[in-house]
């Protein structure tokens, strides 16, 4: 299955909206420090509520820490960002991909940009910066899933709400 990947995550709400989206859909996430703020930070609670401790997520100290554990698994790094050019909509995901998202204030730099093995943006109206962070997430990591066949299946996601209604 795909995993989200955030490089040095600046806004703290954007960060739990990411890990309690991905805890829903069973998807890993990588945080590659330093973050803009405290990983216990309040904001990131509240907008991750109780899920953030469901998400399947491993801290990276560094780039290069997280570098080397992606190609020991022999996974692509998929970066998105505002300066590519090929479509997300427009790519075959495999389940072993990394999606990579960076800051939300500078993106990557450009030493993370030359690792990427492609290069996605997600299109959007002339004139206007950028999608918000989690919301960019979801719709890459949604299509990668739709692709890869790693959303959750209908039958058992009916199934387990029934029990929690009973």
């Amino acid at each position: 299955m795909p995993r989200i990947a955030l490089y040095q995550p600046d806004i703290p709400h954007n960060t739990g909206a990411i890990l309690r989206f991905a805890a829903c859909l069973g998807v890993g996430v990588d945080i590659i420090e330093p973050a803009g703020f405290d990983l216990s930070d309040r904001g990131l609670k509240r907008a991750g509520m109780d899920y953030v401790e469901r998400a399947a997520l491993t801290r990276h100290v560094s780039f290069e820490t997280f570098e080397n554990g992606r190609r020991a698994a022999g996974a692509r790094l998929i970066l998105f960002s505002t300066r590519a050019e090929r479509s997300y909509l427009d790519f075959t995901y495999r389940a072993d991909d990394v999606l990579l998202f960076g800051r939300e204030s500078a993106g990557v730099p450009e030493h993370v940009h030359s690792q990427a093995d492609q290069r996605l943006i997600v299109p959007m109206r002339p004139g206007l910066r950028s999608i918000n962070l989690a919301m960019t997430v979801a719709m890459v990591t949604g299509e990668a899933l739709r692709q890869t066949h790693g959303l959750p299946e209908l039958t058992a996601v009916r199934k387990e709400n029934e029990n929690d209604v009973a």
